[in-house]
């Protein structure tokens, strides 16, 4: 009898025992929250974005005080932004027209411009310093430069100006003309009656111009 029970027993416990082998054991672990981790990359990446690039932000730091960009570029917009959209506007028209009467204006003609300015000046000093004394870096300068020139060759290109007309000019602006050979002279001459008679042509011509652009603005 008591062997009969010890039996039993076993096969109970062996019964138990693949009972529990049925059932896989689960494992509790912690819920990741994967929004604060898309959050905190983001807020990382963010902050990296700022560092690298702080003059898109950031202006200047006043002590503890931040000057923001957009607050500089608000007040560059209110005291200077009519002024110089109008200029941008006036150069794209230029260029239009230019484009339109395939007019184009080449490196060698810049160059030859500015040593024209140089020496008309007649001080010796170099470019550079000219430059730097007027507050101008050499791209603006080249941007002017080549306004100018575009403007002559679209207005100059009919103009005739005669040996007598420049004759009749230095005999009556000696005084003004900087060079003192024969040739330079001439040449400085030249191109003081070339700005004048385009002058006069300039603004009649840039009206109609304006007159007839379509010009949207939003400032």
């Amino acid at each position: 009898m008591a062997t009969q029970k010890r039996v039993q027993k076993k096969t109970t416990v062996n019964k138990q025992s693949m009972i529990h082998k049925e059932i896989p054991s689960v494992v509790v672990t912690p819920k990741f929250n994967t929004k604060l981790l898309y959050m905190a990359v983001g807020l990382l990446a963010l902050l990296a974005l700022v560092l690298a690039n702080k003059s898109v932000f950031l202006a200047a730091v006043v002590g503890s005080k931040p000057v923001f960009s957009w607050e500089l570029n608000r007040v560059l917009v209110d005291r200077y932004g009519k002024q110089t959209l109008e200029g941008m506007i006036s150069e794209q028209l230029i260029a239009n027209e230019a484009k339109k009467q395939n007019i184009s204006v080449s490196s060698g003609d810049i160059k030859s411009r500015e040593e024209e300015i140089v020496k008309g000046l007649g001080s010796g000093m170099p470019l550079e310093e000219l430059l730097k004394i007027q507050g101008l870096s050499k791209e603006e300068f080249d941007r002017q430069i080549t306004l100018q020139l575009t403007v002559q060759k679209i207005l100059g290109k009919d103009l005739v100006i005669t040996q007598d007309d420049i004759d009749m000019f230095i005999a009556s602006n000696r005084a003004t003309l900087v060079a003192t050979e024969e040739a330079s002279l001439r040449v400085e001459a030249k191109q003081a009656i070339l700005d004048s008679k385009i002058g006069e042509k300039l603004q009649p011509w840039f009206n109609e111009l304006k007159t007839k652009a379509k010009i949207l603005r939003f400032l």
